[in-house]
């Protein structure tokens, strides 16, 4: 029995041997085969606008289209704000109107007839004058009436004056610095009124693009402040596998070659190169090649042509490159 113990410890270690070989054998990667992983493509949505949120009709598992109405605000205050600016930017508006329309027909009138009034007046207070200094210098008046007569003469001819001016004025229309003033102060109200739509629009939340809903993060009642997210959603639109290259392989990968991808489970879909980095950068640890963990190796993003709901984001893959020319 002795004898045959050497032999069987031979017989052990080169079946040993063997299975280390074969294990290393399986281990060594095909030459034209990288790994990687389905991007994660997700967005975090959020109100740009402070609020209660009064609906959210998408749940966990929900699919939304680019466009969609995913949640919305109580937009009554927002619309409150709406109309106060309108109004504003109405009045404005009529304010400028106004002015460019000039003075009316029956204001110059008006205006005409104060000053024939005014110099009516002026005329008697004139003739009055006159009579009071005749009788003052003949010593039949006092001076006190002929001092009264002073003041009612300049008085009509200030009256005079005045009017004379609201003629000219009533001719002339707004001044040009008025008019100015009046467009401006449009503007100012059509920008108020324009900040307003804007914040009433952001009480509706859209979806950026199809996707899926990952979470819903509140639900509705809840009060929330800009930027605070309300749901995330997984988009779908496009799939892209993130992997990585050693230099050497570099002339395999020109953008837009064609390439295989297989997932774990059995899936096989058909993609596109469509990056490639320009900068080598260290292997990161989630790629599975062992004798890449200490190479320098360039970033690859590779787009699934025909995607469909099996592959999923995060999930690991394999690509296969065409035979070397």
């Amino acid at each position: 029995m002795k004898r045959f113990v050497p032999l069987i410890v031979l017989l052990l270690l080169l079946a040993g041997g063997g299975w280390l070989l074969a294990q290393r054998l399986a281990a060594t990667p095909d030459p034209g085969t990288l790994y990687g992983n389905v991007e994660i493509r997700q967005v975090d949505l959020a109100f740009n606008a402070e609020g209660t949120v009064i609906a959210m009709p998408k749940h966990e598992g929900d699919r939304v289209a680019a466009g969609e109405l995913v949640a919305a605000l109580d937009p009554a205050t927002y619309r409150s704000a709406v109309d106060l600016a309108r109004a504003r930017r109405d009045a404005a508006q009529a304010q400028l109107d106004l002015l460019l329309a000039g003075t009316r027909p029956e204001q110059v009138d008006q205006a005409r007839a104060n000053l024939a009034a005014a110099q009516a007046s002026l005329a008697n207070a004139e003739a009055t004058f006159a009579r009071q200094k005749d009788l003052a210098a003949r010593a039949v008046a006092s001076q006190q009436a002929l001092d009264d007569a002073r003041m009612a003469l300049d008085g009509a001819r200030a009256r005079v004056g005045q009017t004379h001016a609201a003629l000219a004025e009533a001719i002339n229309g707004p001044r040009a610095e008025d008019i100015a003033a009046a467009r401006a102060q449009l503007r100012a109200a059509e920008a108020t009124l324009g900040l307003a739509e804007t914040q009433l629009g952001r009480t509706q939340l859209y979806a950026p693009a199809n996707g899926v809903v990952m979470t819903r993060v509140i639900e509705p009642g809840t009060v929330v402040l800009p930027a605070a997210s309300v749901y995330a959603i997984a988009l779908d639109d496009e799939v892209w596998v993130r992997s990585f290259a050693p230099e050497p392989m570099l002339g395999r990968l020109a953008p837009n070659t064609a390439v295989t991808v297989t997932t774990d489970g059995g899936g096989r879909y058909e993609g596109r190169i469509g990056y490639v980095s320009p900068a080598a950068e260290f292997t990161p640890k989630t790629v599975e090649t062992p004798e890449l963990r200490t190479q320098l190796v360039y970033r690859l993003r590779i787009r699934i042509t025909h995607p469909d709901t099996a592959i999923r984001q995060g999930m690991p893959v394999t690509i296969h490159l065409p035979a070397a020319g």
